[in-house]
């Protein structure tokens, strides 16, 4: 991917090789020796400013981890915008990611409760089987905030709410896969555990058109065999970091101050429709900003894309 930024030629040299400047192109191609030492300019600048990328790794406490990509300068695509650009003609820089060498996908079946700590982007996980009520007011914030977040449906709730869960795909948010009747999975057999998520991964294709990635065990209740059998489907298994507890009808003000002091890059938040929750919306999603992290999707989040600042790039 290829990642600009302003620069120009006259300045071009400086700014690679020293940081900002102001000379005119004449004293550009005055410093410089021509085409050879602006080459080796940009080389010694990609040298200089390389970001290597981090590898996805397993943590004893945190379970699988993503990578995070790199960042390094195109010295190749720069130096032909500086050979192409007029003296006042402004050109990008031209930067593209690397991609780490282990990416989660090559981790095997291990639970995943956060993204990499270096990528500053968290999301807002919502598992739904209740709460009907509060959806809408919970959307319409997130569509007033411009967030997105990654939904967790229930497969008995999708059963009997197909349109509500048409409404919170028809606002973009992602959707994924919370069993289909909220059992305690780690309690199952293989068979049974299989048919949880199988069921709603079905309903989850036939109602809404989604191929899911991620499976959310109800009340994080799970064991190394639910996470084999969600991997043997092709799903990641997914829990969270940070738990609001909203079905403890917390006041908003104290889960506020909870998301406040515990988000950190990378966090993935917990939550219900609840009127706590709901309530709440808002005020996390203003102190989580004050933080300088960008909220995305489980699925943006736990990418090994680097962050730009309100998207993902």
């Amino acid at each position: 991917m290829l990642i600009g930024q302003v620069g120009s030629v006259r300045t071009y040299i400086t700014e690679i090789r020293d940081g900002p400047g102001t000379q005119n192109a004449f004293d550009m191609f005055k410093e410089a020796t021509g085409e050879e030492s602006l080459l080796a300019a940009i080389k010694d600048k990609a040298a200089e400013t390389r970001i290597a990328p981090v590898n996805a790794r397993v943590d004893r406490v945190w379970k699988a981890i993503p990578g995070y990509n790199g960042l390094e300068i195109d010295v190749e695509a720069t130096y032909r915008k500086a050979l192409s650009g007029t003296w006042n003609t402004k050109i990008p820089y031209v930067y593209r990611q690397i991609e780490p060498d282990i990416q989660l996908k090559d981790l095997g079946a291990h639970p995943i409760y956060r993204g990499n700590a270096n990528k500053p982007m968290v999301s807002f996980m919502i598992n739904v089987a209740w709460g009907n009520e509060f959806l809408v007011p919970m959307l319409d914030t997130l569509d007033a905030e411009k967030v997105k977040a990654t939904f967790f449906l229930d497969g008995s709730w999708l059963s009997k709410n197909a349109e509500l869960a048409k409404e919170i795909q028809k606002r973009g948010h992602e959707i994924s896969n919370h069993a289909y009747s909220h059992p305690n999975m780690s309690r199952l057999s293989a068979e049974r555990a299989k048919l949880e998520i199988s069921k709603t991964q079905e309903l989850l294709h036939q109602t809404l058109g989604v191929e899911n990635r991620w499976f959310a065990p109800p009340s994080g209740d799970f064991n190394q065999k639910t996470v084999d059998i969600a991997a043997s489907m092709g799903l990641k298994t997914v829990l969270w970091t940070v738990d609001t507890v909203d079905w403890r009808k917390p006041s908003p003000d104290s889960i506020i101050a909870k998301i406040t002091r515990k988000t950190e890059a990378g966090s993935l938040i917990l939550m219900h429709p609840t009127a706590s929750s709901a309530g709440a919306m808002k005020g996390m999603i203003d102190s989580i900003r004050a933080k300088g992290l960008v909220l995305g999707t489980v699925s943006e989040t736990l990418s090994s894309e680097r962050v730009k600042g309100n998207a993902v790039e």
